[in-house]
């Protein structure tokens, strides 16, 4: 008898292209059918099973104190109570837009959008547009969203279906995304000597979360600053997945750059559709209606998403929270590890603030190259280990993972323990 799961995803299938509505949960990657959640409470969900699991994916990401924390719920409950959309400005979009800048202080000026793809497809245009230059630089494996522009050598769920280029996107459009191997100061050097007046900006992740979790070495981010400022160039750091999950002030306030514009999204939504970009007052002065750069969405600054976004952001202020939530991310990680190994199994570990990678290979890589050299395989058997066991990890091998503020002692333990028999059961 097929499962309440498998029943779901056979109904889904018919009416949507591959049961999803975004390509990596259909499990395409490691096999079998996905798990349709009916319910989240703290650091675990519930499938349509009514099986138990401990998450770690935490909707890719925005969800850093859990689901359905009480607060964020009373404070949506409450704007929902007052109208779902406006389309007119409301209080709270700047009340949330002061925090950000607050919080941020690269960024001067925010505006918001409804997804992370519409951040970083509106700061490229307004980078282009502020420069009059076409040229963008993005780096292998670093996905941006799935704007024409950018799906040139992506990450995420392109490299999940062996496809980091995608149908769809002209060769024209394509020939003006420069690509180089993340990492690589002498690719950027090189481009640069040669190209630099033609470059409108540079967009990277400062810490990559698209193909796994890659960490930059160390100078690389200083130098892409230093050269971007040389020849006139803007960087962009797209914060959409690190920005307030692997601190209070994004990854650039753990390496001490300030970009010139910033995309952000997942926590700052609190689970709820939201993201912006913003940075340098003169260059987000160059969008409509100030300036001639035009970007525009009906349901931006949505007063229901940006409440959620408040009080999750309000929640993240709490003293020496990101510390606990370094500290369990890397006992979650570290454990795995070590349980691993003690099996005979190349494992290897990154973890910052909320936010982890784990690869079945002796070493962390460093970029997309040394990311594929990765054992697929055993990362297959020991997802669906650990999915019987009832923890749920992401479903690719090319996706980080996420801990939230509200995993706790019991949680680590069942992971724990969960590592511990799948490294015994599986080769």
């Amino acid at each position: 008898m097929s499962s309440r799961n498998d029943q779901l995803f056979e109904r889904a299938q018919k009416r949507i292209p591959g049961g999803v509505n975004s390509p990596v949960r259909a499990f395409r990657a490691v096999g079998g059918s996905p798990r349709f959640f009916v319910r989240g409470a703290g650091p675990r969900v519930w499938d349509a099973d009514e099986k138990e699991y401990v998450d770690y994916v935490c909707s890719w990401g925005p969800l850093l104190h859990g689901h359905a924390h009480p607060d964020v719920i009373a404070a949506v409950k409450a704007a929902a109570d007052r109208g779902l959309s406006f389309g007119a400005p409301t209080e709270l979009e700047t009340e949330l837009a002061e925090l950000i800048c607050q919080l941020v202080p690269s960024i001067e000026q925010v505006r918001l959008t409804s997804s992370g793809t519409e951040a970083t497809m509106s700061a490229i245009r307004l980078a282009r547009g502020f420069t009059g230059r076409t040229a963008i630089v993005k780096f292998e494996g670093c996905y941006h969203g799935h704007g024409d522009a950018l799906l040139v050598k992506a990450g995420s769920g392109a490299l999940t279906f062996g496809q980091p280029d995608s149908g769809g996107v002209p060769a024209e459009l394509a020939a003006q995304t420069l690509v180089l191997e993340y990492n690589n100061i002498a690719q950027l050097d090189a481009l640069f000597a040669q190209q630099g007046d033609t470059i409108a900006a540079v967009i990277v992740e400062p810490v990559a979360g698209n193909m796994n979790m890659v960490l930059p070495r160390p100078a690389f981010l200083s130098h892409l600053r230093q050269l971007t400022q040389a020849h006139g160039a803007l960087l962009i750091f797209d914060e959409v997945m690190t920005g307030f999950r692997v601190a209070l002030g994004g990854a650039q306030s753990l390496y001490g750059i300030r970009p010139d514009l910033t995309t952000l999204g997942k926590v700052i939504g609190g689970g709820m559709p939201l993201a912006a970009f913003g940075g340098r007052r003169d260059v987000m002065q160059h969008l409509a209606p100030v300036g001639p750069v035009y970007q525009a969405g009906t349901l931006s600054g949505n007063p229901v998403a940006v409440t959620a976004g408040l009080s999750t952001l309000r929640l993240a202020m709490a003293s020496g929270l990101y510390e606990r939530l370094g500290d369990m991310t890397r006992a979650v990680t570290e454990g795995i590890a070590e349980a691993g190994r003690q099996r005979g199994f190349a494992l290897s570990t990154c973890a910052l603030g909320g936010m982890f990678g784990l690869y079945f290979r002796e070493t962390l890589p460093s970029n997309l190259s040394e990311v594929m050299t990765a054992d697929k395989e055993r990362f297959k058997r020991f997802f669906h280990g650990m999915l019987e066991a009832g923890i749920y990890l992401a479903p690719s091998a090319f996706e980080a993972g996420f801990v939230s503020s509200v995993h706790g002692p019991a949680e680590l333990d069942r992971t724990l323990s969960a590592a511990e028999t799948v490294f015994s059961q599986i080769s």
